[in-house]
């Protein structure tokens, strides 16, 4: 009975493309359906989402970009249908199974990303007023965070006895705070590199790159899904929200994120001003102040153990981060090291010709 009720309820939906179900598997929003003509996957999304995603996904076909879950089109050419208030896309059903080995999902994830942003990068005008505005905006917010942060360390250090909370507080006020300064930093530089600039290096956006929305065909090529939250931004946008998941654990030396990150850099060099916008979101300890932030206005609102826990992970983040950036420093000080060796040799050989 329950498996008649998902035919039924597919039906209406696949007849748009021609395609009779025989049976239907449901795997959250998607539906993997086994038909007369193969086996597909049913995409549920909000119709919000549908003209964007679509008109995304073109764009990048007529940019030369093919490593994207094909979409097929109805019998009349449409993308999607509208059925009972949401809207439905189909694609095939890819088998995605790994014959490599599991952190080479990440090196083909992140080099497929460098080419989808190379061959969508396009370069657009900017008001020099928006760029100060914004400037401005995240630099006072971020100054009020020190406020915060100052001000929260006198009031926990003034306590004859400090909660546990406070106390995590206290012995972490160091680090939260270098990572501050450094956000803080690299904002100003980024401001002070770009402020007479009128143009600004946007790609496409995928929106939620995920190695869930990484899927493998039968031959071992990569593609991606999930375009819905598609759209123009920097290519930072795709690469600090994997990277923030990837560390949001406990204390390590992330190796494998700094591989993952020249990996990408390999095949799409991020600008000096990117880096420095970059550099300057990745180490902000964002999470860990709005955390000691809800603790500070209403103590005793919170479980004890449970906001020190959610903290303690957040700070774990700042620090798994900081590797990485110190990582990352320490590499580029030696590529100029090394080339400035190179540039020097090839003098005194010039010299000693002469």
């Amino acid at each position: 009975m329950y498996e008649k009720n998902r035919l039924e309820k597919v039906y209406p939906i696949l007849k748009n493309y021609a395609i009779e179900p025989h049976f239907v598997e449901n795997f959250g929003k998607i539906q993997k359906v086994y038909s007369n003509k193969g086996v597909f996957a049913l995409k549920k999304i909000n119709p919000k989402q549908g003209g964007d995603f679509v008109k995304h996904i073109q764009s990048l076909y007529q940019k030369g970009y093919n490593r994207i879950v094909p979409i097929f089109p109805t019998i009349d050419g449409r993308y999607g249908v509208l059925h009972e208030h949401n809207l439905y896309y189909l694609m095939p059903w890819l088998v995605n199974e790994e014959n490599e080995k599991g952190h080479e999902r990440h090196h083909q994830l992140f080099r497929e990303l460098a080419r989808l942003h190379t061959l969508s990068t396009n370069d657009i005008k900017v008001n020099k007023e928006d760029r100060t505005d914004h400037y401005e905006k995240t630099l006072l917010e971020w100054e009020k965070h020190q406020d915060f942060l100052e001000g929260f360390m006198e009031a926990c250090e003034q306590r004859t006895y400090m909660s546990p909370f406070e106390l995590m507080f206290v012995l972490s006020y160091n680090d939260i705070q270098q990572a501050l300064n450094y956000s803080i930093k690299n904002l100003k530089a980024w401001y002070e590199k770009t402020k007479d600039d009128e143009k600004a290096r946007v790609v496409t956006v995928h929106g939620k790159i995920s190695t869930d929305h990484f899927l493998y065909d039968e031959r071992g090529y990569g593609y991606f899904s999930n375009f819905e939250q598609a759209r123009q931004g920097s290519p930072i946008h795709d690469i600090l929200p994997f990277l923030s998941r990837s560390l949001k654990t406990f204390p390590k030396r992330a190796e494998d994120c700094i591989e993952w990150i020249y990996m990408y850099l390999k095949y799409f060099p991020l600008r000096e001003d990117e880096l420095l916008l970059f550099a300057s979101y990745f180490a902000h300890p964002g999470a860990v102040i709005r955390t000691a932030e809800k603790y500070y206005k209403n103590p005793s609102r919170h479980s004890e153990r449970k906001i020190l826990q959610h903290f303690q992970k957040h700070y774990w983040l700042i620090k798994n981060s900081e590797y990485v950036l110190m990582r990352m420093e320490e590499i580029e000080r030696q590529k100029q090291q090394a080339k400035a060796q190179a540039e020097a040799a090839a003098q005194a050989n010039e010299g000693a010709q002469n």
